[in-house]
């Protein structure tokens, strides 16, 4: 039987994005077959499509998808039942292995995720890379608790919106920033704003806790900004700069300031747990910037990459047919 997906074999602009037919995968041990219901836009997937697509290490054709929501079809050898909604990221879905721009994929069993919630496809789908990578750096790295002033650099993304929603809940001051005026009434939800024209040294005081998604672009100056005993959380790299060219850590990171990262490729059925938890403790929803049919993916592509869209970017299945067995 065969699907709708989106297969890459080179460097693709979002316009010319197509859908392809090919065979439905079948299952193996330690793998399971997902009816994808809906996924989230990444801005990696933008990257993947326009530059590392062309890397030898990228086996093509690729479908790519770092993450989406759906249901169990074929469980094979694991505990899931036929039915059971889930939630897959990571672990090198749409680089290692066929990811979720398809109508069904075949994922490794120990990245995928049983979900119980009341939040609908649309709203689930905006929750794993988004929510996970948001959650590690806040807890994981940066240690967040209620007495903390937390700066966000480079708020007006879904991985931002995500940050501010959960610091906000946890109990801490958030100041987020934009270097788009226009954007800076999106961050309503935040204690404080600040336009970032890319230099917030000595503008700001207080801050105990740094979240940088602009990325090396700006790590520098982030640093500068929190008080002694801080931390600093690199995660984005909005700014289209990806390492850090001659950066000394002697010199340039702060007596008793504290540098960390984090690296989303490694989730857990126990942080899952608690992200779902949380969020309905919390009586949260996840931002959702758009929905798109799958149909309509390469004006999503599109879309994502003008960076209109304020909040996760989702894309939801048309009905599909059962594979056959």
């Amino acid at each position: 039987m065969n699907m709708r997906a989106v297969s890459l074999s080179g460097p693709c602009e979002g316009k010319n994005l197509k859908l392809s037919t090919i065979p439905v995968p079948k299952s193996r041990p330690g793998w399971v077959l997902v009816r994808v219901r809906a996924f989230g836009m990444n801005h990696s997937e933008e990257l993947l499509r326009k530059y590392e697509i062309a890397e030898d290490y990228i086996a093509k054709p690729i479908v790519p998808g770092i993450e989406c929501v759906g249901e169990i079809t074929d469980p094979s050898d694991s505990a899931f039942a036929p039915g059971q909604r889930v939630a897959a990221l990571m672990g090198g879905m749409g680089r290692s292995f066929n990811g979720s721009y398809a109508e069904y994929a075949l994922l490794p069993r120990a990245h995928v995720f049983a979900v119980a919630s009341r939040l609908n496809w649309t709203e689930l789908a905006a929750v794993p890379e988004t929510w996970f990578t948001a959650w590690g750096s806040l807890f994981e790295s940066l240690h967040l608790t209620s007495g903390d002033r937390l700066l966000i650099r480079g708020a007006t993304c879904a991985l931002g919106y995500a940050a501010i929603q959960i610091a906000r809940a946890v109990g801490c001051r958030v100041i987020a920033t934009t270097h788009r005026e226009n954007k800076l009434p999106l961050l309503a939800e935040a204690d404080e704003t600040a336009l970032d024209r890319g230099n917030l040294r000595g503008t700001l005081s207080g801050v105990t806790k740094a979240l940088e998604l602009v990325g090396p672009r700006t790590l520098r100056d982030t640093l500068q900004c929190v008080e002694r005993g801080g931390i600093v959380c690199s995660t984005g790299i909005l700014g289209g700069v990806f390492a850090l060219d001659g950066f000394d850590p002697i010199k340039e990171i702060p007596n008793g300031v504290y540098l960390t990262g984090f690296f989303s490729n490694s989730p857990s059925q126990n942080v899952m747990d608690r992200i779902f938890s949380f969020i309905e403790e919390h009586a949260l929803t996840p931002k959702v910037g758009a929905v798109y049919p799958f149909s309509r993916i390469a004006e999503a592509c599109r879309t994502a990459e003008e960076g209109h869209v304020n909040g996760k970017i989702v894309i939801v299945m048309d009905e599909v047919a059962e594979p056959s067995r």
